[in-house]
């Protein structure tokens, strides 16, 4: 495994980035969603990336693990606004799929990190 010297070189962070992306996209394209929830849906987001980025800048795997988990939580709290989108067709039922697959691929990319970081201290 290569050594990360900056969090842009996690895979987590890589895929929270194209998630935020994607959400981005579709919502600029919207109408049918309103402002509050387009609005929660983008601060969800960025903090999925964001937290990554935060924890990994504290230098310590304690601090770090910290903020994984308030990006795995942000996470799932995306999915489930995705699912209110779904329910209420209000957005492209592939363009959502696409999403759910996103955040499960970065979800599981940040619970792998975590999982390795607390390994690592039993080291």
């Amino acid at each position: 495994m290569a050594k990360i010297e900056k969090f842009e070189d996690l895979d987590c962070w890589k895929e929270s980035r194209i998630l935020v992306k994607n959400i981005y996209s579709n919502l600029n394209q919207n109408n049918l969603i309103d402002y509050d929830t387009k609005s929660q849906l983008r601060r969800a987001s960025l903090s999925i990336m964001n937290n990554i980025a935060e924890g990994f800048g504290r230098y310590s795997n304690k601090e770090f693990i910290r903020f994984l988990e308030y990006s795995s939580s942000s996470a799932a709290e995306v999915k489930s606004m995705i699912y209110v989108l779904e329910d209420l067709n209000y957005s492209d039922a592939k363009y959502l799929k696409e999403i759910h697959d996103q955040i499960d691929k970065t979800r599981k990319l940040v619970l792998g990190l975590i999982r390795y970081l607390k390994n690592r201290k039993l080291d």
